[in-house]
This record gives C-alpha cells, sequence and structure tokens, in this order.
C-alpha cells in the first residue's frame, strides 16, 4: 500500500490553488485588477538581491565565504543548539 506524505498533500494543494487562479485569471474582465497583477508578476522577476540591504548582503557574503573555509555546523549540531526553541 502506498503511503501519502504530508508533501504529497501539500503539492496537490499547491497544484490545486494553481488550477484555481488559472481559471479565475480566465474569466477576468477587470483591467485594473489584471494590470496589478501584471505589475506583481514584474516585481517578483526582480532580483531580490537588488532588494535587500548592504547590511544583509555583507550577511550573506559572509556566510558564503565562511562556507567557502569550511566554517560550518552541521544540521544536527544546530539542532541540538536550538531545539528547545523548535
Amino acid at each position: 500500500m502506498n503511503k501519502i506524505s504530508n508533501f504529497d498533500i501539500m503539492d496537490l494543494s499547491l497544484q490545486n490553488k494553481k488550477i484555481e487562479l488559472i481559471h479565475w485569471l480566465s474569466t477576468l474582465n477587470d483591467q485594473s485588477l489584471i494590470d496589478k497583477l501584471m505589475k506583481l508578476r514584474e516585481k517578483e522577476k526582480t532580483d531580490w538581491w537588488n532588494e535587500i540591504s548592504a547590511t544583509e548582503k555583507k550577511s550573506i557574503e559572509k556566510g558564503i565565504q565562511d562556507a567557502e573555509n569550511g566554517k560550518l555546523t552541521s544540521h544536527s549540531n544546530v539542532k541540538k543548539i536550538y531545539e528547545k526553541w523548535l
């Protein structure tokens, strides 16, 4: 018997939402709403790197540099440290 995982259920839910949106969009006649959706779509295409602060960029670059230099902590160690908050 095949077991359906939570991932499969979430994937189906996402697919159903997409289909529902496609159907709704195909019947939409409100030009201003369509224009807003197009602007949202264009914004989503924007590179997030250009949208974050200099501090955030420095933090990300430091993380990449640490990873390249082998300064990493295993997932299991991080879980042990933070399990009381998870």
